[in-house]
């Protein structure tokens, strides 16, 4: 069975390696554990539904219009900065092509020279200077690159990820460099919405309670306690976290380098990047220059892809009914110069004759018979031979 090579147009997202999941024509960029992101978006809505169902009517008559409406947007914009990190490229860097990647390994193999057997090879690092300090960028074995500064490999999602973070199953993603700011963003607005519910869930309780008692308050509103428990327990992660990850961001600090204890070691060897003021370490974390993708998701790159002749028949039988070719048998008999062959053809077919051994000069020539007289040719012989007499 013969296979037919066809190329045809894919989008570079289709040939990204790594354990991510895309969608929307790679718009859409995850990783491919979202089972906790689903967790998320439940919780988030659920509460919020419930809060929207039995306290926002009864708030908005007894005290004011502006709850409700406040709460609407307050959801509005955790929802966004939650799809807005889900969704997006945390910083994803590409891997090393073929031809990038052996030329790395013959620059590492020349600066370490040949190994002895039963010796561990040296560690693959390069040292770069960053504000007057040296930094040592490691080797990714799977990426085959040397990672930029604060880049690590994740894992989960199976890629180098710039200025990694950690991997968040919250929110279904790594969080790195393009994306750090709106998780921040998300966790401290879903901070401030949990406490705004808990806090008039409790209004809600107390109000109601003064009319008809609280055993009595508690049996109407189910609701209400329901999302009294989920913000009880929600509350005190949510706000820690953000708590945590403020504090990073006033030292312009990663997670990833905090649990390493990158900067806080036996070594003591200060933080590079921190600005030694507060202010200017948040506004570089949080008001810094959006940094584009590097990963190209919907490029259009060729791909050659063998095709067997049996799907192909279809294709050629059609082919072959709207556009027929003439077949032409192959002989070895030389050609031979005729009135409508070019001249310029005619010098090629001579030669070609001439290198070319004819079948009938491959066995030796018959010997002459002279032809046979016929009667006719008889008759003008006796004839001519009496007017000679």
């Amino acid at each position: 069975m013969s296979a037919v090579m066809i190329t045809r147009k894919v989008r570079k997202w289709e040939k990204l390696p790594g354990k991510n999941t895309f969608c929307c024509d790679g718009r859409v960029m995850m990783a491919r554990q979202k089972g906790v992101f689903y967790l998320t978006l439940f919780l988030i809505v659920g509460t919020c539904a419930l809060f929207f169902a039995f306290e926002c009517p009864y708030l908005a008559v007894h005290l004011s219009p502006a709850i409700p409406v406040f709460a609407a947007l307050l959801f509005l914009f955790v929802m966004a900065m939650l799809l807005r990190t889900s969704f997006s490229d945390p910083g994803v860097l590409p891997r090393a092509l073929p031809e990038e990647a052996t030329f790395i390994e013959m620059e590492i193999e020349a600066a370490n020279g040949n190994v002895p057997a039963g010796q561990r090879p040296p560690p693959r690092i390069r040292n770069v200077q960053i504000n007057n300090q040296i930094v040592k960028l490691k080797y990714c074995y799977t990426c085959k690159i040397f990672r930029p500064p604060r880049a690590s490999h994740c894992s989960i999602c199976d890629n180098c990820v710039d200025r990694f973070d950690h991997h968040c199953p919250w929110v279904g993603n790594c969080v790195g460099k393009r994306n750090y700011r709106y998780f921040y963003l998300f966790t401290m607005s879903l901070s401030l919405l949990t406490i705004y519910i808990f806090t008039f869930d409790i209004v809600h309780v107390v109000m109601r309670s003064v009319d008809n008692g609280f055993l009595n308050t508690l049996k109407e509103t189910p609701g209400t306690v329901l999302e009294v428990l989920v913000c009880f327990f929600t509350l005190w992660s949510v706000v820690g976290l953000t708590g945590f990850h403020t504090y990073l961001i006033s030292l312009n600090q990663t997670t990833n380098e905090d649990i390493k204890g990158s900067w806080s070691g036996k070594n003591r060897v200060q933080n590079p990047y921190s600005h030694k003021n507060i202010i200017k370490n948040c506004c570089e974390v949080l008001c810094g220059p959006a940094y584009p993708s590097v990963l190209d998701r919907r490029g259009v790159m060729q791909e050659d892809s063998p095709v067997s002749a049996t799907s192909a028949a279809p294709y050629s039988t059609s082919s072959s009914s709207s556009n027929p070719v003439p077949q032409t048998t192959k002989t070895t008999a030389p050609l031979i110069p005729n009135e409508h062959t070019p001249d310029d053809a005619k010098p090629s077919i001579a030669a070609s004759a001439e290198k070319s051994p004819s079948p009938k000069e491959e066995h030796p020539p018959a010997p002459k018979v002279p032809p046979l007289a016929s009667p006719e040719t008889d008759a003008e012989a006796s004839l001519t031979k009496d007017k000679t007499h």
